[in-house]
């Protein structure tokens, strides 16, 4: 099988391409620097270097493809609408894979993507999945991972400066899904190796369940705080918060948007509603040492 995997190495798309190619199959890997595709080149992948912005890019990257892994980078700082921005790069896939009759889709979305406006950049992501269901003969899987666990190493100098975490969300009982990238990576790997998915559908994927209490209770435990307390700020306080630390204003709105739709229940669900059948492997108490290895990393360079 030949197969194009958007995102470079990134957490997800690496382990993905590395697991496609140890499967034996062709694999190609778009990114914007090839030195960052060096290890998955020396590992047999091809590799396509450019925008996903530009579409007659994408349409040749993807031309004699099987299937195609699709996820909507980042912007640039300078981006004037997130959501806009997100939703142009979900029409170039679409146009791309139309372009060269590409039966079989795994895109990467979000929980959350069921709402049309208010939930951020991730209603960029409904777009994105509205757009390619447009596609006709083309078998799509909206993969929409929880609250990733690394999203939490933001907090960092939060924690190192004012010694506490917090955010305008996490003052309800509502429980979040949380996934480990690597997780996503495996569940991508097994629907492409066997591509049993059919017309456009949506599969949730989470490795954890915790409510923002238990969360900062696990690492604050991992970080040798196990007093550590989660402050809930206001929405103007989250936004402000953010603009101080010298996040765009666009990106900052976005940011604050997501995590009200968080403290409202409302990110999650349509999750709860169609909760997966099973959780992954990775648990929160295994990101406890990815927290705990970060947070001392960041005190002993404070310390030289």
């Amino acid at each position: 099988m030949n197969f194009v995997i958007t995102g470079g190495a990134g957490h997800i798309s690496k382990p993905l391409a590395e697991t496609l190619l140890k499967a034996g199959h062709q694999v190609t890997v778009i990114g914007r620097n090839a030195s960052n595709l060096s290890s998955l080149s020396s590992l047999g992948a091809k590799t396509a270097i450019g925008s996903v912005e530009d579409e007659t890019f994408l349409t040749r990257a993807f031309a004699g493809a099987d299937a195609v892994y699709t996820m909507v980078p980042p912007p640039s700082f300078g981006v004037a609408d997130w959501k806009l921005f997100i939703g142009s790069v979900g029409s170039n896939y679409a146009k791309a894979i139309a372009a060269n009759g590409i039966r079989y889709v795994v895109n990467l979305s979000s929980v959350g993507a069921h709402m049309a406006d208010g939930c951020g950049p991730v209603s960029g992501l409904y777009r994105v999945e509205q757009t390619l269901n447009e596609l006709s003969g083309t078998h799509i899987l909206h993969l929409r991972p929880g609250f990733f666990y690394t999203n939490f190493l933001s907090s960092l100098g939060m924690i190192k400066s004012l010694g506490f975490m917090g955010g305008n969300y996490g003052g309800t009982a509502v429980k979040m899904a949380m996934v480990e990238p690597s997780d996503i990576a495996r569940v991508a790997a097994e629907e492409l190796l066997s591509l049993s998915f059919s017309g456009h559908s949506v599969k949730y994927v989470a490795s954890d369940e915790k409510t923002i209490q238990e969360t900062v209770k696990i690492l604050g435990s991992a970080i040798g705080k196990p007093d550590l307390r989660w402050v809930v700020f206001s929405d103007e306080e989250a936004l402000q918060g953010m603009l101080q630390a010298g996040l765009p204003a666009e990106i900052a709105r976005n940011y604050a948007e997501m995590q009200h739709s968080i403290a409202t229940g409302e990110m999650y669900a349509d999750y709860f509603h169609h909760h997966p059948v099973r959780l992954q492997q990775t648990k929160l108490d295994d990101f406890g040492r990815v927290f705990a290895a970060a947070y001392l990393g960041m005190e002993t360079a404070a310390a030289n």
